[in-house]
């Protein structure tokens, strides 16, 4: 640890600078030699390195939302390659490099942080062997020894020999119980944080190689940092802990306000919204705005939380615009559906079905009123007659009826079929 430290000694005489101008002012309030002075400098000290990092944290944001609009594309490949996991990765890397994303980009304020972090070590290290470094002279060095939090002094060890928290004016028992108590709260921090990530944040429809990697860092972090804490002094577990504290708040917030697309941290802020837009019949601040005017532009694209948006915001009267604002709207004509597109306006008549028609109406090509069906139309073999079907050739033989040409049958009538006719059910006659 000592090798990795001394190669970011570069920054050590910047951070040491900026530990001694904050003692200076908490010293001056709490004691110069006390562990508030020399602890509020380490969390102020954190607090700073995080404004700085803002930037970088939004830029973080950026490039998530950009691999959020790959997962169709993603979703694609593993549909086309799920048997062939070399050749499915191999089309992510090359889908990666075509939009110019990064999935590692999760990583950038960790990465950024890191020099910051080994700088710190090194100077609490050097406190601890009675060295000076940077800025802190002999009189800032003894006054940071003196220093303790809870009783641990501030460049204390977890894995110290009792002789050395002696020297350091300390118990051995007190100093563990400590850096446990800060140990346990640092690896339970990142715990939080990372699980927080994973199952509120994410598009749980699609997987893909870099949320399993997130999954498992879930929780292969935290037990690093219980390992390699118990080598930390004091001060770098309040460092690192404040930091894993601000993280974890920062990320609520951004959950909380501008969640990913498809997840469950979209699907609560969506209702929230619905039910403000609703009541107030308006988007008030502007990063709604901008959310609804994404939505919007969607159309078909939209999400299943997103089109339960629209369709509230349709079931109220609203309908939302392309600029991201609100408007009262006669349902019959604005209402949306599902899809995005129009739905049929309020009291438009439905289209009426054909009324079945009947076996008989069918043959005769229509309906057979009374009067059509007893006095125009021709009986047939397939309507009812007092007359029996089989005296009907004989009568008309009886009174010189012609007989049919060539000895075969007459003419089907209207309404049979031409050829021989299938003889009839004896429930019919």
């Amino acid at each position: 640890m000592d090798t990795i430290a001394s190669l970011f000694s570069f920054i050590t005489t910047p951070v040491s600078w900026v530990i001694v101008q904050f003692h200076s002012v908490y010293g001056a309030l709490f004691g110069p030699d006390t562990g508030w002075a020399w602890g509020l400098s380490i969390v102020s000290l954190v607090i700073l390195i995080r404004i700085c990092l803002i930037p970088l944290f939004v830029k973080q944001i950026k490039a998530t939302r950009a691999m959020q609009t790959l997962q169709p594309e993603m979703k694609k490949i593993q549909e086309r390659y799920k048997n062939d996991k070399q050749r499915q990765s191999e089309e992510m890397m090359k889908l990666y490099k075509e939009t110019g994303t990064n999935p590692l980009s999760s990583c950038l304020p960790i990465l950024a942080q890191s020099p910051f972090f080994f700088a710190l070590y090194h100077v609490l290290n050097s406190i601890a062997n009675n060295d000076t470094i940077g800025v802190i002279n002999d009189s800032l060095l003894k006054s940071a020894q003196q220093a303790h939090i809870f009783g641990a002094p501030l460049a204390a060890k977890f894995t110290d020999s009792t002789a050395d928290v002696a020297a350091l004016d300390a118990s051995l028992t007190t100093v563990r119980i400590v850096t446990a108590v800060m140990i346990v709260l640092m690896s339970a921090s990142q715990f939080f944080t990372q699980r927080q990530l994973m199952t509120k944040n994410v598009d749980t429809t699609v997987k893909t190689p870099f949320m399993q990697q997130q999954k498992m860092l879930m929780y292969v972090f935290p037990v690093m940092f219980a390992v390699f804490g118990i080598n930390f002094p004091v001060g770098v577990l309040v460092y690192w802990l404040t930091t894993n504290v601000w993280t974890m708040g920062q990320q609520m917030y951004v959950i909380h306000n501008n969640p990913t697309p498809g997840s469950k941290a979209q699907a609560s802020y969506l209702d929230r919204l619905s039910k403000h837009v609703t009541q107030h019949e308006k988007v008030g601040r502007r990063r709604d705005r901008a959310i609804v005017k994404a939505i919007v532009a969607k159309g078909r694209d939209r999400n299943e939380f997103e089109r339960k948006f629209i369709n509230g915001l349709s079931k109220a009267g609203l309908a939302a615009q392309a600029d991201g604002t609100v408007i009262k709207s006669d349902t019959a004509a604005a209402a949306q559906a599902e899809d995005g597109t129009p739905t049929t306006a309020v009291g438009t008549p439905k289209r009426q079905q054909p009324k079945r028609q009947s076996k008989s109406q069918r043959q005769h090509g229509g309906a057979v009123g009374p009067k059509a069906a007893g006095e125009n139309e021709p009986k047939t073999s397939l309507t009812k007659s007092d007359e029996p079907e089989g005296a009907k050739p004989a009568a008309a033989a009886k009174k010189g009826g012609a007989k049919p040409a060539g000895g075969t049958r007459s003419k089907a009538q209207s309404g049979q079929r031409k050829g021989p006719q299938r003889p009839k059910s004896p429930s019919k006659k």
